[in-house]
């Protein structure tokens, strides 16, 4: 009987050293999930400081902040949150550019066949025109496009940075999908021509072009094959 009692006396003594656990393990679960969303919040509130400074200095005027840490802050602002206005400062377009584009093809026979020129900004000018709610493509890709390829190209054309190698491909790439779109046909290469005119006052005759700029033949994925 002894025995037996001492069995049964056991586990009751251990319910209730479990049962006095309970309380101090949820309070350790919990002091655990909250420690867990400070982290959280800590590292939230940090990456959007971090990220709100850069911003600044980057559209901020130059100076030796911006200067110094240059290669930072463009890493982190390019490509996606690249800003095209000056702080304090807007700078709105003081010219009107035409984008025209023309496509080549190679025959089989070794002879090369060249396009008529086509109008990318009158595409988009038609888009936008007795439009309510002018898509964001047809007002601002292309010509964001161009702007980001004069920053980088300069006048020469010619590559000289990774970045730059990327804007022309993306320029490239806009209008050899807009050319395929309107126009079909097959080609390889396509050739860019911008036409730069200064915006008339009211009431005057509209101005000479002050640029005629043809850029070189570029290699594109092929088309219409």
């Amino acid at each position: 009987m002894k025995e037996l009692h001492q069995s049964d006396s056991g586990p009751a003594s251990q319910e209730c050293h479990d049962e006095a656990n309970t309380p101090g393990r949820r309070q350790a679960g919990a002091h655990v999930l909250k420690a867990g969303l400070r982290t959280a919040v800590v590292l939230c509130l940090a990456a959007t400081l971090i990220h709100v400074v850069l911003v600044f200095l980057h559209v901020a005027p130059a100076n030796t902040v911006s200067k110094r840490y240059s290669p930072a802050i463009n890493a982190w602002v390019y490509p996606y949150f690249e800003q095209n206005w000056r702080l304090f400062a807007p700078d709105p377009d003081s010219v009107n550019r035409q984008i025209l584009v023309r496509t080549a093809h190679t025959r089989s026979d070794g002879s090369v066949k060249v396009s008529t020129w086509f109008d990318l900004t009158a595409v988009d000018n038609s888009a936008v025109e007795h439009n309510v709610f002018p898509s964001h493509t047809a007002q601002n890709l292309l010509r964001r496009a161009w702007t980001s390829y004069t920053e980088t190209h300069g006048g020469d054309d010619k590559a000289r940075t990774e970045r730059a190698v990327m804007i022309q491909k993306y320029v490239s790439n806009i209008a050899a999908d807009r050319v395929a779109a309107h126009n079909g046909g097959t080609f390889d290469f396509i050739q860019l021509r911008v036409v730069t005119q200064p915006i008339p006052a009211p009431g005057s005759h509209p101005p000479k072009p002050t640029e005629n700029r043809l850029l070189p033949w570029w290699k594109v994925t092929a088309h219409g094959k």
